[in-house]
């Protein structure tokens, strides 16, 4: 018999359903996003965290053992190099749960991708005036 999980209404619902520990990562995690891209808006996508600004920026989940965070990282071979110690399948990171949450990381791949949608919003506006 499959199992449904409800939606939560936002992020704070979102926290609120995991322990006290976790959620004290989670409310960092989301604060150090905030800090990186203060303009960007919070919403709930495929049942998880995300922030969006000119597009979905990062969205990420707690798990079992790690705190999982979307999308990879591309387009700086740096960063790539950085994070390639916590990339799952398919790319996503996994910062496990029993070890310091890597913030500086995290705020770097914020700023890497509101550079990219910045970017890339640009480029689509520059087509539509042509």
């Amino acid at each position: 018999m499959a199992t449904t999980r409800t939606t939560p209404e936002n992020i704070d619902a979102y926290i609120a359903a995991f322990s006290p520990e976790v959620q004290a990562i989670l409310e960092e995690i989301r604060s150090t996003i905030r800090k990186a891209a203060p303009d960007a808006e919070e919403s709930i996508s495929y049942q998880i965290p995300a922030f969006t600004l000119g597009g979905v920026l990062v969205y990420f989940a707690a798990f079992k053992k790690h705190i999982g965070f979307y999308p990879p990282v591309r387009g700086d071979a740096r960063l790539e190099k950085a994070v390639s110690a916590y990339a799952g399948e398919k790319g996503n990171l996994r910062f496990p749960l029993d070890q310091p949450m890597p913030h500086g990381l995290i705020e770097r791949i914020v700023k890497l991708r509101v550079k990219q949608n910045l970017a890339q919003a640009s480029a689509k506006a520059g087509k539509r005036r042509s």
